[in-house]
């Protein structure tokens, strides 16, 4: 069987030669070449064709995130981010997702460290998961947000018959919720729930930096939390399944759902059972089928549920099974899919004022 073919791109000799060991050792991978720059990294991907791309952050040169704009825009190739958790690097980190890495993982420390069997496992089993998604050249926007497409909301809806939005995702989620959530007005009315599928190391600085692009709040509940309108709360890493019960985000520990836990389903299905048919569901991009089976709930509830379209998902499982099942009312590019959410709860706030 032919091994996955791996650049690293590491300005470090010393982890540099870490990781090539790590990678080397196991049987699906294969160390194409080393990279000590960005600038390198650009000029041997023609000669060396890897499959996947080992990605450090900070660089001399130009950044890690800076490469990974100009190797999207110039050669798709999967790019995982390999990074340290401090507070500099997880800001580069969440900027190269946006530039179009899949996924990002901690550095492995040393062999000595307890941590090292399980943090290479988990950058070589990213390595090997993400040489399989097909990436497509990037057009870079200028600027941290877009406006929406459609409808502006109204300056005061005091009624509205949907009471929640709820957004699943994973490979390819974070640049697509920031152009999600950026598209909708600062006046946003409802709660929005977010699950997102990410290393637990990233996802309060994810958090973070989302709050510092988009025009929303962004929180991380560590307990049970009243949803307020126009705050968008993720659900974090820590064993339960983010849910919804009488206008609060609550924990349910239960098992994880298709290998996950948080779970998209758990949300939606709870939205479902709260909701009815309050509740706006979307499923963005994202590897595996996570999310569509709440998504059915949700919908057969009668909220409204949108599916980001085939033509602009990194990787169209999630949603793509969702519109299999019949679970979506509407499927939708990502750029037209909040236009569509502001017109929804305008139009209702018409029909009940």
């Amino acid at each position: 069987m032919r091994r996955i073919r791996v650049l690293i791109v590491e300005d470090s000799p010393v982890v540099g030669e870490h990781l090539r060991r790590i990678i080397s050792a196991d049987v699906r991978l294969e160390v194409a070449g080393i990279a000590t720059s960005g600038e390198e990294a650009l000029a041997v991907l023609d000669r060396l064709s890897p499959d996947v791309i080992s990605m450090d952050i900070q660089l001399p040169g130009i950044q890690g995130f800076e490469a990974t704009r100009r190797i999207m825009a110039e050669r798709p190739t999967p790019i995982v981010v390999v990074s340290g958790i401090g507070i500099e690097e997880m800001a580069f980190t969440m900027q190269a997702l946006r530039a179009g890495a899949l996924s990002a993982v901690e550095k492995p420390a040393s062999t000595s460290h307890a941590d090292y069997t399980a943090l290479a496992g988990k950058l070589c089993t990213q390595l090997a998961i993400m040489s399989d998604v097909r990436v497509v050249r990037q057009r870079q926007t200028v600027g941290l947000r877009q406006a929406p497409e459609t409808a502006y909301i109204p300056e005061k809806i005091e009624r509205s018959g949907f009471k929640l939005l709820g957004i699943g995702a994973s490979t390819g989620g974070p640049s697509a919720l920031v152009q999600l959530l950026s598209g909708l007005a600062p006046n946003f009315p409802l709660p929005i729930v977010l699950v997102q599928h990410m290393a637990p190391a990233f996802l309060k600085g994810f958090a973070e930096w989302l709050g510092g692009v988009t025009p929303f709040p962004v929180s991380v509940p560590t307990g049970p939390t009243p949803l307020v309108g126009g705050h968008v709360y993720v659900a974090p890493c820590n064993d339960s399944h983010l849910i919804v019960r009488g206008g609060s985000a609550l924990f349910e520990n239960s098992p994880p759902i298709g290998g996950h836990r948080p779970s998209a389903n758990a949300l939606f299905s709870s939205m479902a059972r709260t909701l009815g048919a309050a509740g706006i569901g979307i499923l963005l991009t994202g590897m595996g089928e996570d999310g569509a089976l709440g998504l059915r709930d949700l919908n057969r509830a009668g909220s409204f549920t949108i599916a980001e379209h085939e033509s602009t998902a990194v990787v169209y499982g999630m949603p793509g099974a969702a519109v299999q099942m019949g679970a979506v009312n509407e499927s939708l590019p990502l750029g037209a899919i909040a236009g569509r959410v502001q017109k929804l709860i305008a139009e209702q706030a018409d029909v009940l004022q």
